[in-house]
């Protein structure tokens, strides 16, 4: 198929995937967009507004309940955990989960996380995407996590799974200038520029870009300029992701030694059987000697040690032969040692032409791997294909709300009609305040000077006059509001409340004076129970299947020896110290050959998983209440409960805290050692007195008291320290609370 004809396939694929259901479904999440952006009347609705002589304002309920949405489930970064599959793989798994947060953070994760959440409450559909930078660190490569616009993503209409991955193709469309486009890739600039083709719309009628509040991406796809300010054309750019089943060998082939490798083998063999010879000749004369002791003793007959000392030959010859031959199959086996590996099927068969690689393979078993294949084209140009070392979609979904269809509904979409009620509520109430304090008035033409009545009829204390022979002028009182429409605002704003799940509470606003601290602990775990509801449901299994993905790029790319600088989070808040991890570290023999590697990532087996709750805010508080609690049970000490706060120089009382305990460790031995010192000297007062040698009494008393002087100056001097370091601190802290 030439390329052209292939880039015509992409265009008709797409031109299936963005049918009517699409369509429509990208008319409604552009309406909720709009909605959350403000933009909630159309230029329609605004120009009838102004000749009906309303306001045409809005009260915003959406925007707060979305937010708030949106921190419930993206306080914290998600973390996953690998578990390794045997026992050997558990180091390189904890390994993995380091390298999953290095990635995450080098790709400002906490961002992203936060934008495809956003894109899932307001548009339906928010998208991750996972791809090899080739180019980082210094033409390493890294593996980098991105976000897609939904709207730029077309996904096969026959989907019924809520990750996509029962999907027969993912399509990424694009419009994007030609110079764009070359310098993302720019081996093929002679291909972009003889490309041509007319871009796709994804503008609905509704939208006027002259008369919205809003600003978005589509809006400024009309139109592009080059470097040097003239006009630029504009491309369609496809990226077809489908799913293949590619032929692979599993294959086990005879790894040779080279000729050096055999020879140290057959030494090490000769010099095993030797000093198996040499050990067991020696037991052979040692018992020799034994048994003509005994025969001179009388003990035994010299026939019995004949007898015996032929069975020892013997046993030995047979020993020798089992050692020989069991060094012998060590050599054999060594030589014809066996190394798995997978490679697909023509590579396989290309290699099979050679004699000598035929007859190292032992055994070969073919399979169907399934990769993704991706076809990129740009206008009427194909550009390039390729197989990416993954088994599943790079571009992983998070809908709010499933419909068994690629099609999700937002979060925004229910509350639009509510929305659209306390708009047209607050905008009659305004109306009519506006008629009260500028009342309208009847009056018989040629009455009164218009112009002074429109200019002063409003003001305090005006003397307004009107000309004799007709009657004065009336006043048109207007009708008083209903209360209807104060009801109907307060009610939809509670509707909004109970159809997103986030009440006044949860924003902060509203809380009863009269609550007790625990029922407020109470009314947020129950406020939050749908958005965990959610979270659990759809979000984590997306993060999971975002770390599996993960996972198969981050093995086929970290394949050299690599150094990690990590900063590992903690278990709760905080922010644990760097570290260093290194990976891939090669092992090598006396003859500088690599035999093997150290934390091997490429080989290691394991599985990923998400931990559950780890997006989710903790609540401080009651996490402290809890610890304090634990404290005071004496399950847990000071230490272990100062961590969990947030004092300032928490760092710098628990080093001092650390110091304390040594010096008073010291001070208790140092006492143990005064006493034990002064019992010793008890006893040898004892031994001199019976022993009338006063003299020597005397020294060993003037030594003894030196020893122990000595002690109780260190004792002070450490006291002296302690306060030293005490008094040090305390300065600092007060110098640190002042500024």
């Amino acid at each position: 198929m030439a390329r052209k004809s292939k880039a015509e396939v992409n265009r008709q694929l797409f031109k299936k995937a963005n049918n009517y259901y699409r369509k429509k479904w990208f008319s409604d999440s552009q309406k909720s967009m709009d909605f959350y952006l403000n933009d909630q009347l159309s230029a329609e609705e605004k120009e009838d507004l102004r000749e009906g002589g309303m306001p045409d304002f809005i009260i915003n309920r959406i925007t707060p309940a979305i937010d708030i949405m949106k921190f419930f489930i993206t306080a914290n970064n998600p973390r996953w955990q690998a578990v390794g599959v045997e026992g050997s793989d558990a180091d390189i798994a904890h390994i993995h989960s380091m390298v999953a947060d290095y990635c995450w953070h080098l790709s400002s994760g906490k961002s992203l996380f936060s934008q495809v959440i956003q894109d899932s409450l307001v548009k339906g559909l928010g998208f991750f995407k996972i791809e090899i930078d080739a180019d980082a660190d210094k033409g390493m490569g890294e593996v980098v996590y991105k976000s897609i616009d939904p709207y730029d993503v077309y996904v096969d209409p026959m989907s019924r799974d809520f990750l996509f991955r029962d999907a027969n193709y993912i399509i990424v469309q694009k419009n994007i200038p030609k110079t764009s486009l070359i310098q993302m890739f720019p081996d093929m600039k002679r291909k972009i520029v003889r490309a041509s083709g007319s871009t796709e719309s994804k503008q609905y009628s509704r939208r006027d870009i002259h008369e919205s509040d809003s600003i978005q991406p589509g809006d400024l796809e009309q139109e592009a300029f080059n470097l040097e300010g003239e006009q630029d054309d504009i491309l369609d750019f496809y990226e077809v992701y489908t799913k293949e089943k590619i032929p692979f060998v599993n294959a086990w082939i005879k790894q040779p030694l080279s000729e050096q490798e055999v020879k140290n083998i057959q030494r090490t063999t000769f010099e095993s059987i030797e000093e198996y010879k040499k050990e067991m000749m020696l037991k052979i004369k040692e018992t020799e000697l034994s048994l003509q002791s005994d025969v001179e003793q009388g003990k035994i007959l010299e026939d019995r040690m004949v007898l015996e000392l032929e069975k020892m030959y013997k046993e030995m010859q047979s020993q020798i032969a089992e050692q020989e031959a069991l060094l012998e199959a060590q050599l054999v086996q060594a030589q014809t040692k066996t190394k798995q590996v997978v490679m697909e099927k023509d590579q396989f068969d290309n290699l099979m032409k050679d004699g000598e690689f035929r007859k190292s393979v032992v055994e070969n078993v073919p399979f169907f791997k399934t990769q993704i294949k991706v076809c990129a084209s740009a206008g009427d140009m194909y550009l390039y294909e390729t197989i990416l070392p993954i088994e599943d979609y790079p571009i992983v979904p998070i809908p709010y709300q499933h419909t068994n269809t690629p099609y999700a509904v937002s979060a925004v979409l229910p509350m639009i009609g509510k929305q659209r009620e306390i708009n047209k509520s607050h905008q009659i109430m305004l109306h009519n305040a506006n008629l009260a304090s500028n009342l309208r008035w009847l009056y018989t033409e040629g009455s009164i000077d218009e112009e002074e009545w429109e200019k002063y009829s409003s003001s305090p204390g005006a003397m307004l006059k009107y000309r004799q022979g007709f009657q004065p002028p009336n006043a048109i009182q207007p009708l008083p509001i209903n209360n209807a429409f104060y009801t109907t605002t307060q009610q939809g704003k509670q509707d909004i409340e109970y159809i997103s799940g986030i009440s006044s509470s949860m924003q902060g606003i509203g809380r009863p004076s009269s609550e007790t601290y625990r029922g407020l602990l109470a009314m947020d775990e129950y406020g939050t129970r749908r958005i965990r509801q959610f979270v659990n449901n759809v979000v984590e299994p997306s993060l999971e299947q975002l770390g599996k993905v993960f996972m198969e790029f981050a093995k086929f790319t970290y394949t050299s020896q690599k150094v990690f600088r990590i900063v590992q989070a903690e278990e709760g808040q905080t922010e644990g110290e760097a570290q260093e991890i290194s990976i891939n570290i090669p092992i090598y023999n006396d003859f500088g050959q690599v035999v093997k590697r150290y934390n091997d990532y490429a080989s290691a087996k394991f599985d990923v998983r998400i931990i559950a709750g780890s997006t989710q805010p903790l609540n401080r508080w009651a996490l402290l209440e809890e610890y304090f609690k634990w404290y005071q049970a004496g399950l847990i000490d000071d230490v272990a409960m100062l961590e969990q706060t947030d004092i300032r120089n928490k760092k710098q009382i628990l080093q001092r805290k650390s110091v304390y305990a040594q010096m008073k460790g010291q001070i208790e031995s140092l006492q143990e050692a005064m006493k034990n010192q002064a019992g010793t000297i008890e006893t040898l007062e004892r031994q001199l007195v019976q022993s009338n040698i006063r003299d020597k009494s005397n020294t060993a008393s003037n030594q003894i008291d030196k020893e122990l002087n000595k002690n109780i100056a260190s004792q002070r001097l450490i006291r002296s320290e302690m306060e030293n370091q005490k008094n040090q601190q305390e300065n600092v802290d007060n110098e640190k609370n002042v500024q």
